[in-house]
């Protein structure tokens, strides 16, 4: 019984270790700006990889030799360097970005909108369905 209930465990993790994992692929290709295609892969790929760290970790120590430090020692990695290459790599960006405020301690109009891609886009769409329809 336990046996049973501990394999269907392992089943529920390894699924949404993969669905995130999907999913922060997906947000990879799919997200608009630079900011927002970092943020998703970053945030779904950890929690999908340490999904599948922990079925691992529950594999190995039911059906395996026992527990070995390996899987932590990597889920440890994992959640001590994803963020911090985050936030580095935004950072980085934020610092090549134009029109950002040279002092730190200036507070950003947040109404203020920076333009990328996805504005250029939608400007496009909007200036094609203005124009009319000629057969």
């Amino acid at each position: 019984m336990i046996a049973t209930l501990l394999a269907a465990l392992i089943i529920f993790m390894l699924l949404v270790g993969a669905f995130f994992v999907f999913l922060g692929g997906f947000s990879l290709v799919k997200l608009s700006s630079f900011f927002h295609r970092i943020h998703g892969p970053t945030k779904a790929s950890t929690l999908g990889v340490g999904s599948i760290l922990f079925a691992s970790v529950i594999y190995h120590t039911t059906y395996g030799s026992g527990l070995h430090p390996r899987e932590l020692l990597i889920t440890l990695f994992l959640f001590m360097t994803a963020p911090v290459s985050a936030h580095l790599m935004s950072r980085a960006a934020l610092s090549l970005m134009d029109g950002r405020p040279d002092d730190p301690s200036v507070t950003p109009d947040p109404e203020a909108h920076i333009r990328d891609d996805a504005d250029e886009i939608a400007e496009q769409r909007a200036r094609d369905h203005e124009r009319p329809h000629v057969e």
